[in-house]
């Protein structure tokens, strides 16, 4: 169950009840991908560093152990020892990334295992199936993620099967709640919304599956090389068709950048791989920036990675010795920098969630500048330097700057934004 706390322009403030917990919104999902974070870190690490959703992946527990063994050992949740909500993806991600080893039909796609070579098949059924087994507390419909860009007519014709995919996976859920031996009986669905690059295409996808009534609504498919701002304005098309009463989750995003655009457009759950794989090459998030810890100049620093974190890396260990065990290839090296880094994430939506809460400022996305909106997009245009007007866009903010404001409310607004960073 979804309850919406309060609204600030189009951020939201709100809090998702699972059958294992309670997460507040927005909120960063920790990547698991195969039931553990990749860095050597565990569920007990998890609950350590803030973590309130894991995420873990149908395809590849589906490979390995199986699906039906963690069933057997009693549901993912007591396989790898987290007692907190778990969000299962449905595995057409990975499938889609399986390009030359994939073929897509109605009935499902057959694939080649990365693993051995064998062939798989996985349809909408199959893959509830596997959540099912695995007790997951949101489950992820089967979709089919295209490339950026692809030809119209192929992109439109996915977004009608993906919606077809949507109907069976809502019947195949509702059938196996039916049965008595579930895992997780009170296991929620999310629909994926679909549509490339294209808004119109996305907007008709998401008025389509907004008519299923699933416990929560997704937006798939992004993320994978398209520019920043072209996922931007597919979210602002989208996000005006997704059910306010329902979740919404943006799938693999992103950069903290890309996480605080999403929250200002109404995004309420995101995942994304990146802290962690960033950390396993020494490259650190810190509220001044990120940092390469293997650079020379902290050899001999003493101060923990940054500071003002209190994750349990910054409260016992120096930039130096962290420096020495990259340098000498240690694995603590790896557990550590992880550590820290979802750390970052995870306090990064506490300061989000705590400025939603108790400060009433609203801002906006920086206007779009003339020569990248559609109407003059024919147009010659003159830009400064390096492309000014889209990098002042891209990364800037309108803060309140009406000519009522006193003196001290501009203060207060000052204030609010430097106490954040």
């Amino acid at each position: 169950m979804f309850t919406l706390l309060k609204t600030e322009g189009r951020a939201r403030r709100g809090q998702l009840t699972c059958a294992h917990g309670t997460a507040q919104t927005p909120v960063f999902m920790n990547v698991g991908t195969q039931g553990a974070i990749k860095g050597a870190v565990s569920a007990q690490d998890l609950r350590e560093i803030g973590c309130q959703i894991e995420l873990s992946n149908t395809y590849h527990l589906h490979l390995r152990p199986g699906d039906e063994l963690v069933k057997e050992m009693g549901g993912l949740h007591r396989f790898m020892r987290w007692d907190g909500p778990i969000l299962t993806d449905s595995g057409g991600f990975q499938v889609f990334s399986l390009s030359g080893r994939r073929k897509v039909q109605e009935e499902g796609v057959t694939f080649a295992s990365h693993i051995d070579g064998r062939r798989i098949f996985m349809g909408p059924e199959e893959s509830i199936q596997i959540q099912w087994n695995l007790g997951s507390d949101i489950a992820m419909a089967f979709d089919e993620c295209v490339e950026n860009p692809a030809p119209y007519a192929y992109v439109k014709q996915s977004c009608e099967r993906t919606f077809r995919w949507l109907e069976r996976c809502k019947t195949e859920h509702a059938r196996l709640k039916q049965l008595a031996d579930g895992v997780n009986p009170q296991q929620m669905l999310f629909g994926i919304n679909q549509g490339g690059i294209l808004p119109d295409l996305r907007v008709g996808h998401m008025q389509q599956i907004a008519s299923l009534d699933c416990d929560g609504y997704a937006i798939g498919g992004l993320a994978v090389g398209e520019p920043a701002e072209t996922m931007y304005e597919i979210i602002e098309a989208v996000e005006p068709y997704m059910p306010a009463e329902k979740p919404r989750y943006l799938m693999g995003v992103g950069t903290p950048v890309n996480i605080l655009e999403g929250v200002a457009r109404g995004v309420d759950m995101f995942d994304c791989v990146l802290p962690a794989r960033n950390a396993r090459h020494g490259k650190l998030y810190t509220w001044n920036g990120a940092m390469n810890i293997k650079n020379e100049k902290y050899k001999r620093d003493e101060q923990p990675i940054d500071p003002a974190c209190r994750c349990p890396v910054c409260r016992s260990f120096s930039r130096a010795y962290l420096r020495h065990l990259f340098a000498a290839g240690e694995m603590l090296a790896m557990r550590l920098a992880v550590l820290h880094n979802l750390y970052f994430y995870n306090a990064l939506m506490d300061r989000i969630r705590l400025a939603l809460e108790e400060e009433n400022i609203e801002s906006r996305p920086i206007w779009k500048p003339m020569h990248l909106q559609p109407v003059f997009a024919a147009h010659d245009f003159v830009t400064a330097g390096d492309n000014v007007g889209e990098d002042i866009f891209a990364r800037g903010l309108c803060l309140p700057s009406d000519i009522k404001m006193a003196d001290s409310d501009q203060e207060r607004v000052i204030s609010v934004i430097r106490g954040l960073f």
